[in-house]
């Protein structure tokens, strides 16, 4: 686990904004350029707090983020790993994850697509349940 998670998981924190404060100075900075990134890319979009880090929802969680001790990473669901899995051949991936090392420029383009590509997927999901409850 995570020094920053588990550390943040002790205190129980409840915001985004007290996540962001419990981040080390040293990687505080690019954290907030990464949490303004993908918020300002999901317009309407909540913040909020769930299984322990940020999230943003729009017709359900659009995505999870979270800082851990050697990278940060951004957690978008599978499909849109599979999306965009040529794209993301220079960094670890998981089924469900997408991490970025600390103190390496973090891909902007492609994260921004990637919470475009969630963004149209929710919206997408919410229209079809819309139209099931007709």
């Amino acid at each position: 686990m995570s020094l920053y998670i588990s550390r943040m998981k002790d205190t129980k924190l409840k915001t985004v904004d007290a996540y962001i404060k419990a981040i080390p100075a040293a990687n505080r900075k690019a954290f907030e350029e990464f949490h303004q990134l993908i918020i300002a890319n999901i317009p309407g979009g909540e913040s909020c707090m769930s299984y322990g880090m940020p999230a943003v929802k729009l017709h359900g969680i659009v995505v999870y983020y979270a800082c851990w001790e050697k990278h940060m990473a951004i957690y978008p669901m599978p499909s849109a790993l599979k999306e965009f899995a040529s794209q993301t051949n220079a960094f670890v991936t998981s089924k469900s994850t997408i991490q970025f090392p600390h103190g390496k420029a973090i891909p902007k383009k492609l994260i921004k697509d990637i919470v475009k590509f969630r963004v149209a997927e929710n919206k997408l999901k919410a229209e079809m349940k819309k139209i099931k409850a007709r």
